[in-house]
């Protein structure tokens, strides 16, 4: 695209979603916003269009991500688990999951009016739960556990059980895991 030219209509969603399937990691609303020479706004209201024509794409801290429905998922196991702590140990909580080579999908709590509640984490490596905590922290956001008085679910993925195991035994060693 030429500077300057300003994308409108169904060629910017096609465009979008061009954009973020090639990309395969997070592009922020600004990014696109200014690739498509419009405001991040129309970008926000276009993600929500192509949302409702079923197009799997999420917003993380990071940014918006288009989900491929078979893009690696036979090869990597998945299990929710329960946790309990204050906001000042999810960074702490986050660190012990990524560093056993899990990724964090989502963080889902019961919401006594709406039910579950879940947000799109997707964090993988310290870099992206530091890059995580620095948006929470600059946009002063509260964290959905502490509806819950940090009570929440984690939807954690990993290439082998043993990984997920290993995570779930140091959260529980830091006194972080819900156990049954």
């Amino acid at each position: 695209m030429t500077e300057g030219t300003k994308l409108t209509g169904a060629k910017r969603r096609d465009m979008l979603l061009l954009w973020l399937k090639e990309a395969g990691s997070p592009l922020t609303g600004g990014e696109l916003a200014k690739k498509a020479n419009v405001s991040r706004q129309v970008i926000v209201q276009d993600i929500s269009l192509l949302k409702a024509k079923n197009e799997p794409i999420i917003a993380t801290s990071q940014g918006y991500l288009y989900i491929s429905m078979n893009a690696g998922s036979e090869n990597h196991v998945e299990r929710i688990v329960a946790c309990l702590h204050g906001p000042e140990r999810t960074e702490e909580e986050l660190e012990l999951i990524v560093d056993e080579g899990v990724t964090i999908k989502d963080v889902i709590i019961e919401h006594p009016v709406y039910g579950d509640l879940t947000a799109a984490i997707r964090v993988s490596t310290r870099k992206e739960v530091k890059q995580f905590m620095n948006h929470i922290n600059s946009t002063n956001a509260a964290y959905l556990s502490q509806l819950t008085e940090g009570v929440h679910l984690h939807t954690l993925s990993a290439p082998t059980k043993e990984r997920i195991d290993q995570a779930c035994q140091a959260l529980d060693e830091a006194g972080i895991l819900i156990k049954d």
